[in-house]
């Protein structure tokens, strides 16, 4: 089985009607290249100074949903910030079946909380509550899908446990700074992909974060050998089209049975 799906780069900002219409329109492109499962970046309705921005689920999820049927087709629109029970925010990614229907809800488990010498100190925790469940979902057509967050890259006990729940894809939206993206975005995806023997699908923000540091982009697809499929041009936005056949993926499984030698 063949299946093609799109990841799709941001440079989304705080102007949050122009992401939208953004959003919308490189959906249907990508729908219109036959794209059946389309995933977007962290962030892509707002990327700002505001740390007390939300997208409250009763408007946004019916406008997604709406989306996805319009599309016909399933629809990871990235992740929004829904309020939390003590102030702040989860950052939270949907997955939408291509009838609208909400299918999982994610909550971004690992948050970005550095202080790197003679460089940026960052607080995600300040304003984000983390998640406390690793989370796939069934998507027609694709099987199990595990859902992740950006930072979560970096902790491969996770991407173990959503392979331990069947994942054959996982889903990756991020907004990965410059200064570690260029040094270790590729590399982490591909060890994901190889570790595990999944597809990995990986929408990156392009541009300038709030602070002004550079966002990496690179937003790409990669199978489970570890060969990268499709790659972003070195735009501002773009749309990564490849195709994943899993019976590729059960031939790599099955001639190198690494998931089955696990022994912790």
């Amino acid at each position: 089985m063949i299946q093609r799906v799109a990841a799709i780069q941001l440079n989304s900002n705080d102007d949050e009607a122009h992401n939208v219409a953004r959003l919308r329109e490189l959906a249907c492109r990508a729908r219109d290249r036959g794209a059946q499962l389309i995933v977007f970046p962290e962030n892509s309705l707002y990327e700002g100074p505001d740390k007390g921005r939300r997208h409250p689920p009763e408007e946004w999820q019916p406008r997604f949903a709406e989306l996805a049927r319009e599309l016909e087709c399933c629809l990871v629109p990235g992740t929004v910030r829904v309020a939390a029970e003590d102030g702040r925010a989860y950052n939270t990614c949907w997955a939408f079946g291509p009838d609208g229907a909400l299918l999982a809800t994610y909550r971004k488990i690992h948050l970005f909380d550095v202080d790197v010498p003679n460089g940026p100190t960052e607080r995600e925790s300040e304003a984000v509550a983390p998640g406390d469940t690793p989370t796939c979902v069934e998507l027609p057509g694709f099987g199990t899908v595990g859902l992740s967050v950006c930072y979560d890259l970096r902790f491969p006990e996770l991407y173990r446990e959503l392979v331990r729940q069947g994942a054959r894809v996982v889903l990756v939206p991020a907004s990965f700074a410059l200064g570690t993206g260029k040094d270790h975005w590729l590399t982490l995806l591909r060890a994901r992909a190889i570790e595990n023997q999944v597809f990995v699908l990986a929408p990156d923000q392009f541009g300038l974060k709030p602070h002004g540091r550079p966002k990496f982009g690179k937003t790409c697809v990669i199978d489970p050998w570890g060969t990268v499929l499709g790659l972003a041009r070195e735009v501002d936005e773009d749309v990564v089209l490849a195709e994943l056949d899993f019976a590729h993926q059960d031939r790599i499984r099955a001639s190198l049975p690494c998931l089955d030698h696990r022994r912790l």
